[in-house]
């Protein structure tokens, strides 16, 4: 989902509450802040020798302590006028990938990519999604659809799959 996108969630939304469900079934605690907006800029070379150019936007969310037992999600409008102030101060760049870092206690630090957002009459469920490393230079590198599956299935890379 782009940034544009979902600030436009939010605005056709605003009294609706907003919940982020960061895997299945586990949403992120009503007592979350959103603490930082990060314009990201990835200037970099993949293991086949190409450069990769592009934006993307971040978005923290952090579950206080002092407020655990808090139950009144964040609305959309509130959020909104968060990301309207940042944009004020530090101009988000519009048509770029919006993700969600996050973690907690039982869930490690990632920075999450919008799957899917879930309307219903009370709320917006922006559910949150990893997605996994991949070798950008198969052909480079030598790596048939067979070896990469084998890989993933078993957790490593030999020395003799081609693998960077």
């Amino acid at each position: 989902m782009k940034t544009n996108e979902f600030l436009n969630v939010l605005k056709e939304h605003p009294k609706k509450s907003l919940l982020f469900e960061y895997k299945a079934g586990h949403l992120v605690g009503a007592n979350y802040h959103i603490t930082e907006v990060k314009n990201i800029t990835v200037d970099s070379v993949d293991c086949g020798a190409k450069t990769d150019f592009w934006k993307e936007t971040i978005i923290q969310l952090w579950e206080s302590p002092k407020e655990k037992d808090k139950l009144e999600y964040m609305t959309a409008y509130k959020a909104l006028g968060i990301l309207n102030k940042v944009d004020s101060i530090k101009p988000m760049e519009k048509e770029v990938e919006v993700k969600f870092e996050y973690s907690n206690s039982d869930f490690h630090t990632a920075q999450l990519f919008v799957n899917d957002v879930e309307i219903s009459s009370e709320q917006l469920t922006v559910k949150l999604g990893v997605e996994q490393t991949d070798c950008k230079a198969k052909d480079e590198c030598g790596i048939p659809v067979s070896v990469e599956m084998e890989s993933e299935s078993s957790g490593c890379c030999t020395p003799e799959s081609g693998c960077c």
